[in-house]
């Protein structure tokens, strides 16, 4: 059985892929196992034999540390060493000394190649080093970021970290957001959208960009821009959220909109706002609805008030007009700066009846009328002012901001003329008048460019002579055939087309004074032309008329001209010359 057990042992030594082996107290080999014989041919390139010495073997230096091994046997203990291959690899290798039978008689050697599980472990060391030093720099920017960091469990929302922004941005101390929820901090201030972004990150796992308004711990509210995104920490799903404070962006939002939007004078939505409203409003509209009205409020004499005591009080008064038309009217109507002295009101949610519609609109505009008639006191100066208002009801017709904002203007010009302090509304009627002195103006302008337009001369008799004529222009339209001045000339005045109209009915009357001078009944004739208060008034018509007496060769004694209007007086070009 001992020889059996000695056998089995002698066969699992040398079966191992370890290196075992013993020596003498010379230190030669006594027993070496398979793994040795082949190790000592791989690596040192020889055979070992049993009774070998390590300085039979190895060269002194390597002898020497062997010999230096053995002798601190007695002591016990594991070795490292590390052997050359003659392919230039080296190898880490570990042993145990061991007395034998306990006794001084010889030293067991247990070996076993460690080059693997070295490199393993300075790969582990490498990458344990790495880890750290990605946590270092994770931390780094975690703690150092301008953006308010924090980490909670995506269950139930209680924060497990956050960074110095996080607490600088909300306010409060780290023990007081730590194991707490964001809504048993409060830093939502609207809880649904809350719900809204954990839904989101359910479903998504992330999301970018969402803003909202936050609640600090005093109080004060701020607004933020939020990414987040779900991650796993330990087997516990977590969320990073990043929230970046915009307030600033948002204000610089809010002003620039407030200087497209806004009149920065009366704070009032300004002409495109009041555009854009009434675009929404009429988009919204349909047959059967209830109705809505603009009305446009124009003041009194307020170029007036700006001329006399200056912009200032101007700018004053409207501010204070503004301030009544919000009081009349509260935050449900629109209430815009239309123009320089111009408001405008836009009525919502009217009766579905026009005529209820309009006796609503009427009741407000009144209303409005009796706010603004009330005394200012500006600067220390009491002003007085009044409006005219002009109304136009809409909803039902299909039609264009364009188009009740021109109803709108109609009606106001018709309160303007009625007097101060009234209330005019649209009426089909009015819409076809303007329309037809539009037309009428285009259509004049190319009259003016076309020269479409023929003088007639009236005669003018002295007891039984004839003395003069009186020019009288005529237009001769395409269309309509030869029309009166009565059907053009207010027209032509209220654009200033009376001027080069005015020109050529001049230099008509010159040519043919020149042209009468030829015969002898007709050398001594003059011509009346009528000129208008517009032409009377600039600053070049004497000049304009000599240049055209002397470019047509006319008789300046033949000439005369008169004023329209109230102003009608004979001259002559001699006359007003002083020759």
């Amino acid at each position: 059985m001992r020889h059996n057990a000695e056998a089995n042992l002698s066969a699992l030594i040398d079966s191992t892929d370890d290196p075992i082996w013993a020596v003498d107290l010379q230190y030669g080999l006594t027993y070496f196992n398979r793994t040795v014989q082949q190790s000592a041919e791989r690596i040192k390139g020889f055979r070992v034999a049993a009774g070998m010495r390590p300085d039979d073997i190895l060269p002194p230096e390597e002898a020497a540390f062997w010999c230096s091994l053995y002798e601190r046997a007695l002591s016990g203990g594991p070795f490292r060493t590390e052997l050359s291959r003659p392919d230039g690899k080296t190898l880490e290798l570990a042993f145990n000394l061991i007395l034998l039978d306990g006794e001084t008689t010889g030293i067991s050697v247990f070996g076993y190649d460690i080059t693997s599980r070295k490199t393993a472990e300075e790969r582990l060391a490498a990458a344990q080093e790495a880890q750290l030093r990605s946590e270092m720099r994770y931390r780094a920017a975690f703690q150092t970021s301008l953006d308010a960091i924090s980490i909670s469990r995506l269950d139930d929302g209680a924060c497990i970290e956050c960074n110095s922004a996080f607490l600088e941005s909300t306010g409060y101390e780290r023990d007081e957001v730590i194991g707490k929820t964001a809504l048993e901090l409060a830093i939502w201030v609207n809880p649904r959208e809350r719900e809204d972004w954990v839904k989101t990150l359910h479903r998504h796992a992330s999301f970018r960009d969402f803003q909202t308004q936050f609640r600090k711990k005093n109080g004060e509210l701020f607004w933020g821009q939020s990414s987040a995104s779900v991650f796993d920490l330990g087997g516990v799903p977590c969320v990073l959220s990043i929230l970046r404070d915009i307030t600033a962006v948002k204000e610089a939002e809010d002003k620039i909109r407030n200087l497209a939007f806004y009149d920065p004078l009366t704070g009032l939505p300004n002409r495109p706002l009041l555009l854009e409203r009434l675009r929404l409003t009429l988009a919204s509209s349909a047959p059967g609805s209830r109705l809505q009205a603009m009305l446009l409020i124009d003041l009194d004499n307020f170029k007036t008030l700006n001329d006399t005591l200056g912009h200032h009080t101007g700018d004053l008064l409207l501010q204070e007009a503004a301030r009544r038309l919000i009081a009349c009217l509260g935050e449900a109507c629109t209430v815009a700066r239309f123009g320089a002295d111009e408001f405008a009101v836009l009525l919502e949610d009217l009766n579905e009846d026009p005529e209820e519609a309009a006796a609503e609109a009427k009741i407000i505009g009144e209303k409005i009328l009796l706010s603004l008639d009330q005394p200012y006191q500006l600067d220390g100066r009491e002003c007085l002012s009044s409006a005219g208002i002009g109304i136009t009801v809409f909803g039902h017709q299909g039609e264009s901001a364009n188009d009740v904002l021109q109803q709108a203007d109609i009606a106001m010009y018709q309160a303007k003329d009625a007097g101060r302090n009234s209330v005019r509304f649209f009426a089909p009627a009015l819409q076809a008048a303007v329309q037809a002195r539009a037309t009428l103006e285009k259509e004049l302008r190319q009259a003016v460019k076309a020269s479409e337009f023929e003088l007639y001369y009236q005669p003018q008799v002295d007891s039984t002579h004839l003395v003069g004529a009186e020019a009288l222009v005529r237009w001769n339209h395409p269309q309509r055939g030869i029309l009166s001045p009565d059907g053009f000339i207010s027209v032509a005045e209220e654009t200033g087309l009376i001027l080069p109209l005015g020109d050529w009915v001049l230099e008509a009357a010159c040519n043919q004074i020149a042209a009468w001078a030829n015969g002898e009944a007709t050398a001594q004739l003059s011509v009346a032309v009528n000129i208008s208060a517009g032409q009377f008034r600039q600053t070049d018509f004497v000049q304009k008329v000599l240049s055209t007496l002397e470019r047509t060769g006319a008789n300046p004694h033949n000439l005369e001209l008169e004023l329209t209007e109230s102003m009608r007086a004979s001259c002559k070009i001699i006359e007003t010359r002083g020759i």
